[in-house]
């Protein structure tokens, strides 16, 4: 029975990896970090069925018992502070978990268990300023908020161990994935949970901000299959992995709407014309900027065909399957 260790476990890439492992006769491990009440987040469905331990990427000496203690086969690093936006109200957090975390997990693997394979989640965001159309794995890096900077470092030096060390260690270069299990501060599932409010007349009005930048959009669940796959290469390389369509905000806005059988009346911040709407089957979204990032991202499609070759990696759910996936979930949510 092989054993793996996952940090982020509570998030919505662990709980899917965690499931795909047990799934595939796995012992699965956890890290999770201690807080004031007990949180499982997306894996509480799972805590009888995995092994969980207390340690924090900032605490090197933690990872190193969590390692002892688990004896990992694979190790698979998906704990972030994730969220873009707060990465400039929290620039130095984000960097002590998103760069400095990686390097700690790399070390406690280093000392207590060199042979473990070691996934890290890198991501789209690193290509920023994008340098080239589609994005592949040898496209230049441009990262434009301190999210995509800290993230670059994890990446960098998960290369760097691969080199000095001879590690297995690859990292994922994963573009946009979403699911019903995403947080509500991300903006798919802000929409798709503002869709079953206003769809039930428990909110007036969706308020965004950049409407027109796009993003390559698929589903948490295929991603963490491309992860598995990667380490179960002879040899350890990275991978992007995206759908190669790429689709603005306002499509996703529009197609999540629909699915609720509803359309959508679009407004400038500050109009309050959208009070006549309620109880119609119109929503009203418009733009408040206080939404805009000080440094924005205007276009993100990656080209995945390496994962195809080389891991014979295929995604099976599609943009519109995603969207109808989540607004369904809100749906039903509200109803409960």
């Amino acid at each position: 029975m092989k054993r793996a260790l996952i940090t982020g476990i509570t998030g919505q890439d662990g709980s899917y990896l965690a499931e795909l492992l047990l799934e595939k006769g796995y012992e699965v491990y956890g890290i999770w970090r201690r807080k004031s009440t007990v949180d499982y987040g997306n894996a509480k469905h799972l805590k009888d069925k995995v092994k969980l331990i207390y340690a924090d990427l900032t605490d090197l000496a933690s990872l190193m018992d969590a390692v002892r203690e688990s004896n990992p086969d694979e190790v698979y690093n998906l704990a972030a502070q994730s969220f873009v936006a707060t990465s400039w109200d929290t620039p130095v957090g984000t960097a002590e978990i998103d760069a400095i975390g990686v390097l700690n997990m790399l070390e406690a693997i280093r000392k207590v268990k060199p042979d473990a394979r070691f996934y890290q989640a890198s991501t789209s965001e690193m290509f920023g300023k994008v340098q080239e159309i589609p994005q592949k794995e040898t496209t230049p890096f441009y990262p434009r908020s301190p999210y995509g900077v800290a993230k670059l470092y994890g990446h960098w030096i998960t290369k760097n161990y691969r080199e000095s060390y001879d590690m297995f260690a690859c990292s994922g270069i994963l573009f946009n994935h979403e699911s019903e299990r995403r947080g509500e501060e991300f903006v798919t599932r802000k929409i798709t949970m503002a869709v079953a409010k206003i769809k039930n007349g428990l909110q007036d009005v969706l308020e965004l901000g950049n409407l027109d930048a796009k993003r390559d959009w698929g589903h948490s669940k295929d991603y963490v299959e491309a992860m598995w796959l990667m380490l179960q290469q002879d040899t350890p390389d990275d991978y992007v992995i995206s759908t190669g369509e790429t689709h603005p905000v306002r499509e996703f806005v529009t197609l999540a709407f629909k699915a609720a059988g509803m359309d959508v009346e679009w407004h400038e911040s500050g109009d309050k014309e959208y009070a006549t709407l309620k109880g119609t089957d119109k929503a009203v979204v418009r733009v408040n900027p206080k939404f805009y990032r000080p440094a924005e991202v205007e276009l993100l499609i990656g080209d995945c065909s390496k994962a195809e070759k080389v891991l014979g990696w295929k995604r099976k759910i599609s943009y519109e399957d995603l969207i109808e996936r989540m607004v369904k979930n809100d749906l039903d949510l509200l109803a409960k």
